[in-house]
């Protein structure tokens, strides 16, 4: 039997999505994903989705549409922690783009012991406990994670068994994707002195470009119902800031 999953709607915007995110307001809206360059922080892409669409779906292929359409040749990207995913930092690595994605903060189950505790050996493909223990390679599951498991024998006698699991039969179990070599090669980029000096420019351009739709050209609140209407309001008002940019240039240039 399959479960079923309750999805709420507008009454009045069947368009727009549901959101519900840590630490902001739920309500139903749109999303606008946007794209800035880093030199003149022009607006290349603003792509609007439903409210309930992670910021990580559509970003790949809107990559691929402004390399496509402008013959961009991307040397670098600048991401919050939304975009830390398998896919993205694969998808980044087969385009030789140079990647920095903000830390993701997890929340492991209280009482327990964080995956970081677990040492991963990549020549013996295996994790090592807290108490030195291995945990050998299983099986990959279709979501394309591979589990590492540990012997529930040595597990029954282990001091720390309370803190590491909760599991019936005393085995811990820790997954690793198959991609996650990209990520953890992102992770590296953010602390290279490169790295840092990319991202700190990010709050400085598309955090400041999304400022500015909001607070001087009244793109806080959707003015027309419909996904086709309010992505047209987000790409005139996008196509207003370029304009701002550009007069602002041309009149610096003489």
């Amino acid at each position: 039997m399959k479960e079923t999953k309750e999805i709420r709607q507008s009454t009045t915007d069947p368009d727009c999505g549901f959101m519900s995110r840590e630490n902001k307001q739920e309500m139903f809206c749109y999303l606008d994903h946007r794209t800035t360059d880093m030199k003149f922080n022009i607006i290349t892409d603003s792509y609007v989705t439903p409210g309930n669409v992670h910021d990580s779906v559509p970003y790949l292929s809107r990559l691929d549409r402004q390399t496509e359409r402008f013959g961009f040749k991307v040397e670098a990207v600048a991401l919050d922690s939304g975009y830390l995913t398998n896919p993205i930092c694969k998808g980044l690595h087969d385009r030789n783009i140079y990647g920095v994605i903000a830390h993701r903060r997890y929340h492991p189950t209280k009482g327990l012991f964080p995956k970081w505790k677990f040492t991963y050996d990549r020549e013996r493909d295996l994790y090592i406990c807290p108490n030195k223990q291995e945990l050998v390679y299983r099986t990959t599951t279709r979501e394309g994670y591979r589990e590492y498991k540990s012997d529930p024998k040595k597990c029954s006698q282990c001091p720390l068994l309370k803190e590491c699991t909760r599991s019936k039969n005393k085995q811990k179990v820790v997954t690793r994707h198959v991609w996650e070599e990209h990520k953890e090669k992102v992770r590296l980029n953010r602390l290279s002195p490169s790295g840092k000096v990319l991202y700190k420019y990010r709050k400085e351009k598309v955090e400041r470009s999304f400022a500015d739709s909001k607070e001087l050209h009244g793109l806080r609140y959707c003015r027309l119902r419909g996904l086709r209407k309010a992505s047209e309001q987000v790409l005139l008002t996008a196509a207003c800031q370029n304009m701002k940019k550009i007069a602002t240039y041309l009149a610096k240039q003489g």
